[in-house]
């Protein structure tokens, strides 16, 4: 299979250059022209996609060597590309910077190369002039692998210093498609963990989009953008899909046996609410998937926690959940006071509770139902703001009361790609099995680990976190599924059989 979607990758020289307004303002500039773009992010960051779902229509997905492999990369873009006209790459950091100490890997560099795309170097111009020229020549020859083939100039001042900027790059070689002046209204507000995702400001971030979009077409030279992602060279391979990938996968041992932590006296136990059959599931049940009396197996309904407090996910994991034979359903744990009918497997993402902490713990019958649900021995998947949801407390608000942690704000950032190893068996994985994840949070939970660790950690340092208590696996650890598709199987089975 020949894949030859038109693509660029939009990078900086670093962080705060201007890389995610450029790129959602193309991203959306081109959407308006009427093409159907597809919005990718290099490494794990999950709120800019947010905002390139938002000028697209289509999901943001990211591309993260380190989490699911160099191997990956082009079909992981394929899957998300599949029927666009053009495909834009926001990059991560500076063009070169990738996973410490590991040389290029995940960098964005890497990255193009992996997907023979030209890169846009996008450069913060508000405090020079001619030593822009110096600047681009040696991004632009560092790696002679990387096809540096236009820059963008932003935040510049005047015209008079376009002028100036302009001219020390002609003699640069390296074509400048671009020039954004200062614009205060495409600013989105930040905070601890960079910007506020769309799902918590949607109509200020649809007026935001819209004015990078304005930007952009007006300082941009978007046929020659254009012209310049045709010129991307052919990528052979087949897309990633996330059936195969699961009907590929080890199968889980069956039954699943009892996980982690020794379960309560089964006396004291509440019962749990058996799966329901919604109206039309035969004709949406995944093939394979068997329901009872007739030779076919209901699907086990997983409930994912969304809304403003809970917002990272990779869209991966529902699509690899349902191919495993899930039904994936959405809740609120801000809205919504109880979980979808016939829940039998809850996950629950990364996100914001420490911002919403007073609303969540005010949804007392919600935190009730999670915590009978777990209880039960139902699989519970939680990672980073989900740990902070199980547990007893944050910030001195009552949460689940899953775990007997207490979780509380930090002021200091963890930050980084980890080597893991699952120390035991859970609903997700069996002891021994190696994962690579990501750390982002400015929290702590005391202790940061159970009895049954989740993790070890490998590098920076050696370490054990996380929890495995019954069916719940609660961890700091953001992992991409993709590059273990057997851990939706094993999940999906332990729902099933729980």
């Amino acid at each position: 299979m020949v894949i030859s979607v038109p693509r660029l990758v939009i990078a900086a020289p670093s962080s705060g250059s201007g890389k995610t307004t450029v790129a959602t303002g193309l991203m959306a500039a081109f959407a308006a022209r009427g093409l159907a773009v597809s919005p990718h992010k290099v490494g794990p960051d999950y709120i800019d996609p947010g905002y390139h779902a938002l000028a697209t229509g289509r999901v943001g997905r990211n591309l993260d060597a380190y989490l699911c492999g160099t191997e990956l990369i082009a079909p992981l873009f394929a899957h998300g590309a599949r029927g666009c006209g053009l495909a834009i790459v926001e990059g991560v950091m500076g063009l070169y910077d990738g996973a410490a100490g590991e040389g290029e890997l995940a960098s964005t560099a890497q990255v193009a190369k992996l997907l023979r795309a030209p890169v846009v170097l996008v450069v913060d111009a508000s405090s020079q002039s001619r030593s822009v020229a110096a600047l681009v020549h040696g991004f632009a020859s560092w790696d002679p692998e990387v096809r540096v083939s236009g820059v963008i100039l932003n935040k510049v001042g005047s015209e008079r210093h376009e002028s100036m900027l302009r001219e020390a790059l002609d003699a640069s070689g390296v074509p400048v498609l671009g020039c954004l002046r200062r614009a205060a209204q495409v600013d989105t507000p930040a905070r601890h963990l960079g910007l506020v995702p769309v799902a918590e400001r949607r109509s200020d971030a649809v007026d935001a989009v819209g004015a990078m979009a304005e930007q952009v077409r007006r300082g941009c030279d978007l046929d020659a953008l254009y012209a310049l992602a045709r010129g991307a060279g052919e990528l052979s391979g087949a897309a990633w899909d996330a059936a195969e990938v699961v009907a590929s996968s080890p199968p889980p041992p069956l039954p699943v046996p009892t996980l982690g932590a020794a379960p309560p006296d089964p006396r004291h136990r509440p019962e749990r609410p058996r799966p329901q059959t919604p109206d039309g599931l035969k004709d949406h049940t995944a093939a394979g998937v068997k329901e009872q009396g007739t030779g076919l197996r209901a699907a086990p309904r997983i409930a994912v926690a969304g809304g403003a407090a809970f917002t990272f996910s990779y869209a991966e994991h529902a699509e690899l959940l349902t191919a495993a034979g899930a039904e994936v359903v959405t809740f609120d744990p801000l809205r919504d006071e109880q979980l979808p009918d016939g829940t039998s497997g809850l996950v629950i993402g990364g996100g914001f509770p420490e911002v919403y902490a007073p609303e969540l713990s005010a949804n007392e019958p919600l935190r009730k139902a999670v915590a009978e649900l777990a209880l039960s021995g139902a699989p519970v998947a939680a990672e980073c703001a989900g740990l902070l949801y199980l547990s007893r407390e944050l910030d001195g608000q009552p949460m689940c009361g899953v775990l007997d942690v207490s979780a509380r704000m930090s002021e200091r950032l963890t930050l980084g790609y980890r080597d893991a190893v699952a120390v035991s068996d859970s609903v997700l994985a069996v002891a021994g099995t190696r994962l690579r994840g990501h750390e982002f949070h400015r929290t702590v939970v005391e202790p940061g680990a159970g009895a049954a660790p989740a993790w070890g950690v490998r590098a920076p340092q050696r370490r054990v976190e996380g929890f495995v208590q019954q069916g719940v696996h609660a961890s700091y650890l953001h992992t991409h599924w993709a590059s273990q598709p057997g851990v939706a199987r094993r999940f999906v089975e332990r729902c099933r059989t729980s």
